[in-house]
């Protein structure tokens, strides 16, 4: 494991400006942070940290919206050395190209309030969520998707706090909001989970001593315990049958060993009666945290009822002819208005299966976030 952080390097190393955020579009080449290796902010098998950049232009040659990689957490010695030998543990295993698309696109079409802004997506590789083994940790500006949008949760503050009064700054967690629910055998899976995470990466020192000083470190894994301290304004788009939490915290495989769920759990249209009614409670669970974490106007709510996980990265989810909406207004068209103060933005779908615009997807690999 790195000894710094990723994080505090990004907050370093990335250029400041008023930002948002987090493949079918264009392709970006990466760039490999040499100069991270000598201060120890590395990947997981001591590889440079990488990023892709595509520079803005015209009215937004002076924004900057950065992107946290998602990719789930490796949560002890032996997962961690699995993990370092691939992308989400080595830039050496990374692509030298990645396609940006949906909030990262360029195309006033696909993009309408961020095509032209600088983009920044940071690639993930210490299986920490950017909480790993640090002396300090300075602020950043960030979102991302899964992983990356429970980064853009646990470092929201800090970020604001290293810009001047007046920036405009916000967060964007997309997937990001996960909950502390017991899986279909009654336990708590997810809460053990988070636990050895926090332990193996030495996270507790780098997450809101707002939490850490009420609640255990692991707990504060989970944004239910941290997003009513976050002062700075935070967008949370998430589906409430988030696909990924279905699978790995409602019914992991340690749950289900005779395979019951299999077919429910990949395809949401295969669930039978019974299942659909866990399914319906944990909604209910998810919006309870949600409506739990208050109704500022400076917090936006993107809550739809779709078999999904990450709707921000996709052209399709995020604004095409065909995708979701709420209220008749697009995930990109919402969190644009939410953005730039054009209107407030807090919305939460029907339940499943009423949302005709949602594009509920078939899932086989169930290990990443």
């Amino acid at each position: 494991m790195a000894d710094r952080s990723l994080y505090a390097w990004w907050c370093c190393a990335l250029p400041c400006a008023l930002a948002l955020v987090a493949a079918d579009g264009f392709l970006v080449d990466i760039t490999y942070v040499g100069s991270a290796v000598a201060k120890g902010a590395v990947c997981l098998d001591g590889s440079a940290p990488a990023y892709h950049l595509a520079r803005g232009s015209g009215s937004g040659e002076n924004s900057w919206l950065v992107h946290f990689e998602g990719g789930g957490w490796c949560n002890n010695v032996t997962t961690c050395l699995q993990r370092k030998r691939t992308r989400l543990g080595s830039s050496k295993e990374m692509a030298t190209q990645i396609a940006f698309s949906g909030i990262l696109s360029d195309t006033l079409d696909d993009n309408p309030d961020f095509h032209n802004w600088n983009k920044v997506k940071v690639r993930y590789c210490d299986g920490s969520s950017f909480t790993g083994d640090v002396e300090e940790v300075d602020p950043a500006l960030i979102s991302g998707c899964s992983a990356g949008g429970l980064t853009s949760i646990l470092h929201c503050d800090r970020f604001h706090d290293l810009l001047p009064p007046a920036a405009r700054v916000k967060c964007l967690s997309d997937a990001g909001f996960f909950i502390n629910e017991k899986d279909v055998a009654g336990v708590g899976y997810i809460a053990a989970f988070f636990n050895d995470v926090v332990t193996t990466h030495g996270s507790a020192k780098n997450l809101p001593p707002s939490c850490t000083s009420m609640l255990p470190p692991g707990m504060c894994f989970f944004p239910q315990n941290e997003v009513k301290q976050i002062k700075t304004p935070l967008f949370i788009l998430n589906a409430a049958y988030d696909s990924w939490q279905v699978r790995n915290i409602l019914v992991p495989g340690v749950a289900d060993p005779h395979g019951q769920w299999h077919s429910c759990k990949h395809d949401i249209g295969q669930c039978s009666a019974s299942q659909l009614r866990v399914l319906q409670g944990f909604r209910g669970d998810f919006l309870k945290e949600v409506s739990e974490q208050g109704n500022s106007d400076s917090r936006g709510l993107f809550i739809n009822s779709c078999f999904v996980h990450c709707q921000s990265e996709s052209q399709e989810l995020w604004f095409s002819s065909d995708s979701p909406m709420l209220g008749n207004t697009t995930i990109a068209n919402a969190v644009g208005d939410w953005f730039f103060d054009r209107s407030s933005f807090q919305k939460i779908d029907c339940p499943y299966p009423c949302d005709s615009t949602c594009h509920n997807r078939i899932y086989e690999d169930s290990s990443q976030a």
